[in-house]
């Protein structure tokens, strides 16, 4: 897969900027070939009529909606951000509620899917939040108060079953074998 691709695919799912550094290692490539590769990304969406377009700043990157779609896109996001949930959001906001705090990598395997995008949905409703581990440099996701609070609890403890689906051992088993395909 050609290098540019790769880095594309990698901004288009990362959750936050991706630093040089991190893409080079990702891609296994040398720091000047991803800048080489940036650039030419970047050049690729500001030729033509492209709804995306590729942030650089101090040294991270990050697609983004182009900012002639702004008006479209916030529209969008309000009506996304007051709509009801789909059935997947609701899986994954109940795994984060009864597992968390779990890492993106941990709800990828227990749903089985890449939820990226159900993650990206769940932040920008302010049902979860996100902490960053630097021991494991990886982001973690809770519930968020304003949940607790909407469910009329006043913590995650008091949801039904949760001591039990708290630690269930056939999740444990998922998570620790990481044989579930993502």
């Amino acid at each position: 897969m050609p290098l540019k691709s790769q880095l594309e695919s990698l901004l288009f799912v990362s959750l936050k900027p991706l630093a040089l550094k991190e893409l080079a290692n990702l891609t296994q490539a040398k720091t000047a070939a991803v800048e080489e590769a940036l650039a030419e990304l970047a050049r690729d969406y500001e030729t033509g009529e492209r709804g995306l377009a590729l942030i650089k700043n101090n040294s991270q990157y990050q697609i983004t909606t182009a900012g002639d779609n702004a008006e479209l896109i916030k529209g969008f996001l309000q009506d996304e951000a007051s709509g009801e949930l789909s059935q997947p959001s609701l899986e994954a906001l109940t795994i984060i509620a009864y597992r968390g705090p779990l890492s993106k990598i941990d709800l990828d395997r227990i749903r089985g899917v890449n939820c990226s995008l159900i993650i990206r949905n769940l932040l920008l409703r302010g049902l979860i939040e996100e902490k960053f581990d630097k021991t494991k440099n990886e982001n973690y996701y809770t519930v968020t108060h304003d949940f607790i609070r909407f469910l009329g609890l006043s913590s995650v403890d008091e949801l039904p079953d949760y001591g039990k689906l708290h630690q269930a051992e056939t999740i444990d088993a998922v998570l620790a074998s990481g044989e579930a395909n993502v």
